[in-house]
């Protein structure tokens, strides 16, 4: 049965560990529920594991529908199905136990399928498309279920046709790749110790990168040649091995993050002409000043969508 929770507080939900509450929150736990809470056109937005998402610190004007309990996959042979809730990083050690190779680069990643999908995760050279079958996903618009092709998904970097569209993943199809045990723990193995080196534990509450690398250059570097890293603003700061991450070191509120990341966007902006775009995503209040500075460093706007 689905938990539904009113004026509900959010700040664990996300890996930042910041945030307030929210007017209602439901956690179904099939695709059947999860579809009704869809139909009843109460819901504002969809959020899988948060682990991209910034909220606000304040009383957040929405209703929110979390995909964390609608988590169930089965696995035959080499193939895989999911349902959208299931952790990348959880599924990823099933593989192993089942000699799959295709989702050795999921051993780090703290999302889960729906947003992964939506957003076409990718690292270490492997991404989600590469094993990709197909969706199952509701039309908010038509209110029906459709099912998406790889060739109906149009993958590209960080981008899928979710993003274009009013499509909610309830569960998807893989097929990956017999492989020996060994050579799949070997690049898992490599790939934990590429991640403990290069970005912040989740000992401190971070959101992954916080900025989309540009064309033909990297976040990163142009951050880091502006001299972030280790730049504080509140109980927020600039992840000390690379400048692309902010963590939260001392129960940072999300106008800290936000103020920080302004002073990051316009840095390089002013140094490089480069605008920097968002790669996480923000869920506040339009009203708000921080909302406002948002506004100015991203290019879309908060909509209903599954991240």
């Amino acid at each position: 049965m689905t938990e539904v929770f009113e004026n509900y507080n959010i700040k664990n939900e996300s890996s930042f560990r910041i945030g307030g509450t929210v007017k209602k929150a439901a956690f179904p736990s099939n695709s059947h529920e999860f579809i009704e809470l869809l139909d009843s056109n109460e819901y504002d937005m969809i959020l899988g594991n948060c682990s991209n998402v910034l909220f606000y610190s304040g009383k957040i004007n929405k209703n929110i529908i979390f995909t964390k309990k609608h988590n169930s996959y089965r696995i035959e042979d080499n193939k895989i199905k999911v349902s959208s809730g299931t952790l990348g990083a959880l599924l990823s050690k099933e593989c192993l136990k089942n000699n799959l190779s295709g989702f050795e680069f999921l051993i780090g990643f703290p999302g889960s399928f729906g947003g992964m999908i939506y957003m076409n995760a990718s690292a270490h050279n492997q991404s989600i498309s590469d094993c990709f079958i197909s969706a199952k996903v509701y039309d908010l618009k038509a209110k029906e279920t459709k099912l998406f092709s790889k060739e109906d998904m149009h993958f590209n970097y960080r981008y899928s046709e979710l993003q274009k569209g009013s499509y909610i993943v309830l569960e998807a199809d893989f097929e990956l790749n017999k492989s020996d045990y060994e050579t799949i723990k070997t690049t898992m193995d490599k790939n934990t110790e590429f991640r403990k080196t290069k970005q912040p534990s989740l000992k401190y509450g971070n959101a992954g990168s916080i900025f989309k690398n540009p064309p033909n250059d990297s976040a990163g570097r142009l951050l880091d040649l502006c001299g972030f890293k280790g730049q504080k603003q509140g109980g927020a700061m600039v992840f000390e091995n690379h400048a692309n991450f902010i963590i939260n070191y001392d129960n940072a509120n999300s106008n800290d993050v936000i103020s920080l990341m302004y002073k990051m966007y316009s840095k390089v902006q002013e140094s490089y002409k480069i605008e920097l775009r968002p790669e996480i995503k923000y869920i506040g209040n339009k009203e708000t000043e921080e909302y406002k500075l948002w506004e100015l460093m991203a290019t879309e706007n908060i909509q209903m969508t599954q991240k």
